[in-house]
């Protein structure tokens, strides 16, 4: 947002071609991310006491874990908020890679939001349980893959719904460009073709799959 209004003026207030470096505007969305999070995290977290928006903690787990009852949760709000309107202010808006990314980063963030709401209101340390969890994350993360798939071949959405539906009338048979391929590490001349099936199986492992690894690294009381 910052920047097309800096390549807007850049012709009348010359310093304002700094917006164009990527390294400036990276060090300056890190800088909002930080500041909003010490600026608002403290009302932020006052609210949530008041609220009484604690984490219930799982009875399974270890006792020592029990004290840990009440802890304000919810607390993810404050990151993805930073992240959105770091992203919206400081990225390039035209890059159709940055939407996938912060559409699955909200989208996840809103599983997470509706599983420490279900934890909240009905005091239920399980929140969702994981076949529910699994299907949102899966959806999200097979609509990103898509997109990604067919967006490495076409600049614009407009042309990535084109070779979408050319995939789709072609019996999805369609191969990808080069491009596509996946690069052998450390040997930048070895790749593999991946094909569209291979690129969306691999994309969808990467986004779904880590998400789960850190959930499965929170902790027995679904604290980190």
């Amino acid at each position: 947002m910052l920047l097309w209004l800096a390549q807007y003026l850049q012709d009348y207030i010359g310093p304002m071609r700094i917006f164009n470096f990527i390294t400036f505007r990276a060090v300056s969305a890190a800088i909002t991310a930080i500041a909003l999070g010490l600026f608002t995290g403290p009302a932020v977290i006052r609210k949530l006491t008041e609220m009484k928006v604690g984490q219930a903690v799982r009875t399974q787990g270890p006792q020592t874990h029990l004290k840990k009852h009440g802890t304000p949760t919810m607390g993810g709000i404050l990151i993805l908020i930073s992240i959105a309107i770091s992203t919206l202010l400081w990225c390039d808006l035209s890059n159709r890679l940055i939407w996938p990314v912060l559409v699955v980063t909200l989208g996840f963030g809103a599983v997470g939001w509706v599983d420490d709401y279900r934890k909240v209101v009905y005091q239920d340390p399980e929140g969702m349980r994981s076949g529910e969890k699994y299907f949102w994350m899966s959806l999200i993360g097979i609509a990103a893959s898509l997109y990604l798939a067919f967006s490495v071949s076409a600049p614009t959405p407009w042309e990535v719904a084109q070779l979408f539906w050319e995939w789709v009338q072609s019996g999805f048979s369609m191969t990808l460009p080069p491009k596509a391929d996946l690069i052998v590490p450390f040997f930048k001349t070895i790749s593999y073709p991946l094909g569209v099936w291979g690129f969306i199986a691999l994309t969808y492992c990467v986004i779904v799959g880590t998400s789960n690894a850190v959930n499965f690294t929170d902790g027995l009381d679904g604290l980190a």
